[in-house]
């Protein structure tokens, strides 16, 4: 049986990369509920958050169906539990970090992450073409 158009297969990843996606925001409870009071009156916001999550605390809909029909590997952590080296490497949070094999450096800048406008497929896509 032939994948459907657009679906991938495991053999369509040539190389691994190892990316690191790292939220504006903290992952303890209290730091979750910070953010979402700050958001909520306009004073935060994650765009990677945002694609990744929207309102709902468990992931959204859209960025699960994504990354399902995607080969991209993208891991998720909250800055409180990025490392001193990723934290070093972004320029600014939310941002999205490859490992060279020599080091963290920055593959998405909040800037560009924001630019994805919500977009999980949008974000799935730019990180393919790294």
């Amino acid at each position: 049986m032939q994948p459907a158009a657009g679906a991938f297969s495991p053999g369509d990843m040539v190389r691994q990369v190892r990316m690191v996606g790292i939220y504006d925001a903290d992952g303890t409870l209290t730091g979750e509920l910070r953010y979402a009071l700050a958001k909520l009156t306009g004073r935060a916001s994650c765009a990677l958050c945002d694609i990744t999550h929207g309102w709902n605390p468990f992931g959204s809909r859209s960025w699960k169906q994504a990354c399902s029909s995607s080969p991209v590997e993208l891991d998720l952590v909250h800055r409180d539990k990025a490392t001193a080296a990723q934290l070093v490497a972004a320029s600014a949070l939310p941002a999205v970090l490859v490992d060279t094999g020599e080091g963290w450096r920055e593959a998405m800048t909040t800037t560009e992450i924001e630019a994805c406008a919500g977009s999980p497929e949008r974000l799935l896509e730019r990180l393919r073409a790294l």
